[in-house]
């Protein structure tokens, strides 16, 4: 790129870059790149766009440009996403935090009262621990996972996010350990959340770029018939779950029947599947018979 260019001359220079390599919401990504890159907000962009790029913010900016024409995905250049209206730290290594999983937590949280015990398994980068941790009063969780490198960016956020609130700073243990391996045998939760690997591997290699060749596998396969994970989830889950305890699953849009009859067969009674935005299943709760 050019130097000497205004913030507008660089950001259709991106914007064209970004539109040859297919990048599907190439204008949106170009913008948010730039302001990312300066250090501006979205009405600085627009009221001054005559202003030059320094030297370095141009530097930077191709830097940008040339990763995201590759389909790395602009969390990762930037290195954060928003979630339940909180900044988290994202890296390769971690899930990039979608707003589908919003409805996950917010349903956590029509159940989740002062004080009580949570257990996120496969927490990744934290977002769901966090952020029901953040938005209740006295409450205590623990998050496992499988990756080291992942419960370095969970710990992370942890220490930032939840050293923000005004009120006394929520207890948050990361734990490595695939699924429920790590936890005391004792240990009891009155909440267990999970996003788990739920993708089937024969899909995998049909999803777009940015997540079949940069997000981190791990985190989407959920073996042959995408439920791999769900049987291993709701069959161990039982032992940790306090009398009246409830377990809420984040489902892919086609497995809500199939996990309700896994959670069904399992003995949890009061099971609901819950729709996204899109009128998609979304979530499967239920709880563990006293």
């Amino acid at each position: 790129m050019a130097g000497g260019l205004t913030y507008q001359e660089a950001y259709q220079w991106g914007y064209g870059e970004l539109t040859r390599a297919g990048i599907a919401e190439a204008r949106l990504d170009a913008r948010l790149l730039l302001e990312w890159c300066c250090g501006m907000d979205h009405n600085t962009f627009f009221a001054h766009g005559e202003r030059l790029v320094t030297e370095e913010e141009n530097r930077r900016y191709a830097q940008c440009i040339a990763g995201r024409a590759a389909h790395i995905p602009l969390q990762y250049i930037t290195g954060e996403q928003e979630f339940m209206g909180l900044t988290y730290e994202v890296n390769k290594n971690v899930l990039i935090p979608r707003q589908d999983t919003e409805v996950l937590v917010e349903e956590v949280m029509r159940y989740l009262h002062d004080g009580m015990r949570i257990l996120d398994v496969c927490t990744g980068s934290g977002c769901i621990l966090i952020s029901l941790l953040y938005y209740s009063n006295d409450c205590t969780g623990v998050g496992t996972d499988i990756s080291g490198d992942a419960l370095q960016i969970a710990g992370k956020n942890a220490d930032r996010i939840l050293s923000s609130r005004t009120q006394r700073k929520p207890e948050a243990v990361f734990v490595q350990g695939d699924l429920f391996e790590g936890l005391d045998a004792d240990d009891k939760f009155d909440v267990i959340v999970s996003n788990p690997p739920y993708i089937r591997t024969d899909v995998i290699d049909s999803l777009m770029p940015e997540v079949r060749d940069h997000e981190p596998r791990i985190a989407l396969d959920g073996r042959e018939d995408g439920l791999f994970y769900y049987r291993r989830i709701i069959t161990e889950a039982g032992r940790f779950l306090s009398g009246g305890g409830m377990l809420f699953l984040e489902i892919g849009y086609d497995q809500g029947e199939s996990v309700r009859e896994l959670m069904q067969a399992a003995g949890y009674g009061e099971i609901e599947v819950v729709k996204d935005f899109a009128g998609l299943d979304r979530v499967v709760l239920g709880g563990k018979h006293v």
